[in-house]
């Protein structure tokens, strides 16, 4: 059996789709964004009413949750005044996002690539990712 070693853009679509379907269940239209494990876009997609101001958000959570290979959440809680990543979140001209929504999909204990959401709350967002990213899991 192949497994995944990169996301491509069949995988990107299952990710939308299974993050829209979320996305649409909370009744919260979104920006959902899939990177490879580069942080290099391969999918995009604002749903209708989905925030204009969180297009760029989005695309760098999942950039972040690829590249850097961590949960933009985990950034946050290490990123606070006081804690060892204080200022993290100007690093890479601001890319770097540390407010949650931005997950590493994860295969075989490797990181393939990253989903991106924004639009809602943080939590909100990191539920869309997750279901993004159980609807890829459960194709495999």
């Amino acid at each position: 059996m192949m497994t995944v070693q990169r996301l491509d853009i069949s995988d990107a679509r299952i990710l939308i789709a299974g993050a829209r379907a979320k996305a649409e269940e909370i009744g919260v239209p979104m920006c959902i964004a899939i990177t490879d494990d580069g942080g290099n876009l391969i999918a995009f997609e604002r749903m209708d009413g989905g925030k204009v101001t969180s297009t760029h958000i989005a695309i760098d959570k999942s950039y972040t949750a690829s590249g850097a290979k961590k949960a933009t959440h985990e950034y946050g809680e290490v990123s606070q005044p006081g804690k060892p990543a204080y200022g993290i979140a100007s690093a890479i001209g601001g890319r770097l996002m540390v407010v949650g929504g931005g997950l590493p999909v994860i295969v075989d204990g490797a990181v393939v690539g990253g989903i991106g959401i924004s639009s809602g709350t943080p939590g909100q967002d990191q539920e869309v990712a997750q279901a993004g990213i159980d609807a890829f899991l459960a194709q495999l």
